[in-house]
């Protein structure tokens, strides 16, 4: 048995296979190969696996945003069926003997080009999915991660760090847990798992190797340990932890439907943190208060590269709001940008060009949100919330283009809540020190302690040598949650924190008395957190 301490990201235990995450690379190399039977019978298996994929995003698609919106899916399957793509690929395998990969992405050119000059009229049309669908086969020829998405048997996923929007790819019932070599407790990818309570161990260096791949593995989040081909002993004894731990949920849920007041009286909202249209359901079974955030920006980044439709946002937004009815579902605009930047071809942390910088450069893509949760806000208690503000004038800026919107909407004549509210995110000390100007201008604000430890520390979320230095408890941090609170208080508005200080239950009693209104934690946190205030005298 071989165990290997790193840093703990994300509680609970998890067994299972360990399968290493490999990362396409964006060239496609030509090679010779000597049997091209043996290649031919690759492209085959990949083919026969693309198809149930494209059946199975189809299904999905056109149950989550409607059958015109899945269209694309179904397109791509009749390219891959027709004939002349295929003997395109195989011709350059067999008289070539060229590897698969090679004949892929150069037949699909062949295809289109001819597509083009005959009577199949479509391909025109339709040459990004032709050139999506060649892509994916690539992936699957390629890449030995994607295949484990499609294989019953759950696994833990094993890489040297792991992209927000690789992260997003995986389903919880298929990656039971996430081990990396390097990153940080703070990243974005960190956020993520502990949102959907997914075990989360980094920072297991190169004591991580890729020989572990396929061995039997124990993930501990609660303690940041790994067991490699454990002994009997050592999985009798996480067996007994993680039943442990399932009994004290268990006993969490007599808690559902109690109040989150303290004992001497003094009561505090609990919400859920959510990142996509998945967590939704999660939020019903924690028995939480609302969607305090609805972090969108992962919603961008599993759309593989492309910004999702006003018509597909809406349709998540609206069934937010109508799962949670009267409690509030606070949206926030996507906060892209940094390692978040589903644009860029290198995933770099890019200072201070996030929120809402990024987003008033890319007007249309704003617009395009802006009137997905406006249109939302006809069916729930929907609100808007602005991340990464630093000036009035950016609120000011965001409200024009909000009214400009409702004007559009009007003409349309499509409903929406012409009252609905608009927040900012606290997690700067530009914020904080102008929170009394910008509570003049918004309805609420929600503090992100992650982001605003990092700015004002001076320490990059992402950057491991300055992890030691990352001190959300720093007396200046809770110096600015009480200024900031005061200040929004004395205009009659409200304050949430969002952060993953939030779900730091050594600070709820500091958020309980110096008057935080709300917590948003992760689905899972919720009940924890209630027990906590309960408890409180």
């Amino acid at each position: 048995m071989i165990t290997l301490m790193g840093k703990k990201v994300s509680d609970g235990i998890a067994i299972g296979k360990l399968s290493f995450f490999k990362r396409s690379s964006k060239e496609v190399r030509q090679i010779y190969v000597k049997d091209v039977e043996k290649e031919i019978s690759r492209l085959m298996k990949a083919k026969e696996r693309a198809l149930v994929e494209l059946k199975e995003l189809y299904e999905k698609t056109a149950e989550d945003v409607g059958d015109v919106n899945a269209t694309a899916f179904e397109i791509q399957q009749q390219i891959l069926l027709d004939d002349d793509f295929n003997t395109f690929i195989n011709t350059i395998i067999l008289e070539k003997k060229l590897n698969a990969e090679y004949a892929v992405m150069t037949g699909v050119e062949q295809f289109i080009a001819e597509g083009l000059t005959s009577e199949k009229g479509f391909v025109s049309s339709h040459k990004v999915d032709a050139r999506d669908l060649a892509s994916r086969l690539v992936r699957i020829l390629s890449t030995k991660w994607k295949e484990m998405l499609l294989v019953d048997d759950p696994f833990v996923l094993a890489t040297d760090e792991l992209y927000p929007s690789e992260a997003v790819q995986f389903e919880q019932d298929k990656a039971l847990a996430f081990v990396t070599r390097y990153g940080t407790i703070n990243s974005h990818t960190a956020i993520l798992a502990r949102t959907k309570g997914i075990p989360s161990i980094i920072g297991l260096g190169e004591a991580l190797k890729d020989e572990y791949d396929g061995k039997t593995i124990i993930v501990d989040g609660f303690e940041g340990k790994i067991y490699i081909e454990p002994d009997y002993t050592t999985l009798q004894k996480m067996q007994n932890k993680k039943d442990s731990n399932l009994a004290v949920i268990t006993s969490l849920e007599r808690l559902k439907g109690k109040e989150n007041i303290t004992q001497s009286g003094r009561k505090i909202d609990v919400c859920a943190n959510i990142s996509s249209r998945e967590d939704i359901e999660a939020v019903l079974m924690s028995d939480a208060g609302g969607i305090g955030l609805f972090r969108t920006e992962f919603m961008f980044l599993a759309n593989e590269a492309k910004p999702p439709t006003e018509e597909q946002q809406f349709q998540v937004y609206k069934m937010a709001a109508e799962t949670m009815g009267s409690q509030p579902t606070v949206i926030r605009v996507a906060d892209l940008g940094g390692d978040k930047d589903f644009e860029a071809d290198e995933k770099e942390e890019t200072f201070g060009y996030r929120g809402i910088r990024y987003l008033l450069d890319k007007e249309e893509m704003l617009t395009t949100q802006l009137r997905g949760i406006l249109r939302a806000s006809d069916f729930g208690n929907v609100s808007i919330l602005l991340p990464m503000i630093t000036a009035v004038e950016e609120v000011v800026t965001v409200k024009k283009l909000v009214k400009k919107i409702m004007k559009d909407l009007d003409d349309e004549k499509i409903s929406y809540n012409s009252d609905i509210q608009i927040g900012a995110m606290i997690e700067t000390p530009a914020a904080v020190m102008i929170s009394g100007e910008l509570a003049r201008e918004l309805d609420f604000f929600s503090i992100g302690t992650n982001d605003l430890t990092q700015f004002t520390l001076a320490v990059g979320r992402g950057n491991e040598k300055l992890q030691r230095y990352f001190n959300q408890k720093h007396p200046a941090l809770l110096k600015m949650i009480r200024i900031v609170t005061n200040n929004v208080h004395l205009e009659g508005k409200r304050i949430s924190v969002c952060g993953n200080l939030a779900a730091d239950l050594e600070m709820t009693e500091f958020f309980i008395k110096i008057g935080i209104d709300e917590l948003s934690v992760a689905p899972h946190e919720v009940l924890g957190l209630r027990k906590k205030i309960r408890d409180i005298q």
